[in-house]
């Protein structure tokens, strides 16, 4: 039936969205509107700007989880409403985030009783978990040297130039000297040897880290241990570590056991893990272990009265959502050891499918290991015609892919990378699928001619641009000069051809 009239205001919900007026007008992006629309409009339109956005499975860019199975979901959205500090409110949620705790500090070995109570906090990510274990470290150095009678005002930190930002926030914001091991071309993550030599009285702490950002290479923190004792012992210094195993916590006590890298080591003392990369839950729950009560000051944990009882806390924040707790609990019950030991080796199977995919093409070297977290990460061993990582990582995209390519770190950051994160929901067959698209990516890159200087010369093979800290041209930029390059030949061509014809 055809309205013969235009719709009245209270008619508006009867007609389908796309035959509203919401989908002609442009919505506000600086200032909210003056006045409401309805349900329907308001989801549809959002729904379909979204549609945009990459597909978050083959975003293989991010350790984060993208896949839960719906039991999960399910429970994620009945508890969606409810804030986690209200802890009085919501006893039981409370108690599934005790045990959490619990059993993630078993895990890594904590030294605990069969009943005794772990210490530890949720967070929502490893960046929290980290600024708060970063908090107690700095506290207890403060606190010795005051009883000593010492400055305390020139706190430092060891790690290695392959650490995440959030341990540069962490140094920034709360006035810690960050002392940075550096990397070099071959050796991708912190030099024990190195970071011990670093260590002086200020040093709070060193940070290790069990799988790194760049390549997912796990550090060598038993050796670390091992060092730092020695020093301690001839310093009479109490140096500790700090493990930040964001990636690789979730990981090699299920398919490393016999790694010596957590609590069994007597100088760690404390852990953080992402439960929102390989715990397998969304974005928004990480966590952090203390060894002992001892290791966590207690002026640094507060007492509130106002939401019904007494409460301890020890976040940043204060109001944060059940549901990723409640997430991570599932996960840690539904799987168990097997579970998870299996998801482990199936991402360690499906990496190794993907680096030897890349290594038969003949082009690629593989600067990831085979023993750390799943991450295959690769770089040309020429780069024919002056095409790049780069230019890989941008053409990839036209199939559905996201894989970043990056400078490596300080001291090595001529040497540039591809890398893939390999989650639980990437498949072998999508991996074949990805050798298959980057060697196609491979085959129309050396069909097109070879990048040109301002000086009309090819761009060296091996990168040498690259590396000696000039600009990266742009496409435009480059297209212009191949233009002027032929322009130029063409018009000293015709030149030529003409003074042959006056000549004659």
């Amino acid at each position: 039936m055809v309205l013969s009239k235009p719709a009245s205001e209270s008619d508006l919900s009867v007609l389908a969205t796309s035959a509203s007026r919401y989908v002609r007008d442009s919505l506000p992006r600086h200032k909210m509107p003056e006045n409401s629309i309805p349900k329907e409009a308001a989801y549809q339109i959002i729904h379909d700007e979204l549609l945009l956005d990459f597909k978050p499975k083959l975003n293989l860019a991010s350790f984060v989880t993208t896949l839960m199975e719906p039991e999960c979901d399910k429970l994620i959205m009945e508890s969606i409403n409810k804030n986690y500090v209200d802890m009085d409110e919501y006893p039981v949620t409370t108690e599934l985030h005790n045990r959490c705790v619990n059993m993630i500090a078993h895990l890594f070995n904590a030294p605990l009783g069969e009943s005794e109570d772990a210490i530890g906090v949720g967070t929502v990510g490893s960046s929290e978990a980290i600024m708060l274990a970063g908090l107690a470290f700095k506290r207890k150095w403060q606190n010795k040297r005051k009883a000593e009678g010492k400055p305390y005002d020139k706190p430092n930190i060891v790690t290695g130039a392959n650490v995440q930002v959030c341990w540069e926030k962490f140094a920034r914001y709360f006035e810690v000297e960050l002392k940075e091991v550096k990397v070099r071309e071959g050796y991708y993550v912190m030099d024990p040897v190195k970071a011990v030599e670093m260590v002086d009285e200020n040093t709070i702490c060193v940070a290790a880290i069990l799988g790194s950002t760049y390549n997912g290479e796990f550090e060598d923190v038993k050796l670390l241990n091992d060092l730092l004792l020695e020093k301690n012992k001839q310093t009479g210094w109490d140096t500790p570590i700090h493990v930040d195993a964001a990636s690789g916590g979730f990981i090699a006590p299920f398919i490393y056991p016999e790694l010596e890298w957590d609590f069994r080591l007597p100088l760690v003392k404390s852990i953080n893990v992402s439960g929102h990369k390989y715990g397998l839950v969304y974005a928004g729950i990480g966590w952090v272990i203390w060894r002992t009560k001892d290791d966590l000051p207690d002026e640094l944990i507060f007492h509130i009265k106002y939401l019904g009882a007494e409460q301890s806390t020890f976040t940043l924040n204060f109001s944060k959502g059940s549901s990723q707790i409640i997430a991570q609990y599932y996960q840690l019950i539904r799987l168990g050891e097997e579970g998870f030991k299996n998801i482990m080796e199936n991402c360690h199977d499906n990496a190794m499918v993907l680096k030897e995919g890349l290594e038969k093409t003949g082009r690629f070297k593989i600067l990831s290991k085979d023993d750390g977290v799943p991450v295959v990460a690769f770089s040309l061993k020429n780069k024919k015609g002056g095409h790049d990582e780069f230019e890989i990582s941008e053409m990839l995209r036209r199939f559905g892919w996201i894989v970043p390519a990056y400078p490596m770190p300080a001291d090595a950051q001529h040497v540039i990378v591809l890398r893939v994160v390999i989650r639980a929901e990437f498949s072998r067959t999508l991996a074949e699928r990805l050798v298959h698209d980057i060697t196609n990516v491979l085959h129309e890159l050396d069909k097109l001619p070879p990048k040109v200087t301002s000086e009309g010369k090819d761009v060296e093979e091996n990168g040498d641009v690259e590396k000696n800290g000039n600009k990266r041209k742009s496409d435009l930029d480059t297209q212009l000069e191949i233009t002027t390059y032929w322009k130029n030949y063409v018009v000293a061509q015709k030149e030529i051809k003409r003074q042959k014809v006056i000549a004659s």
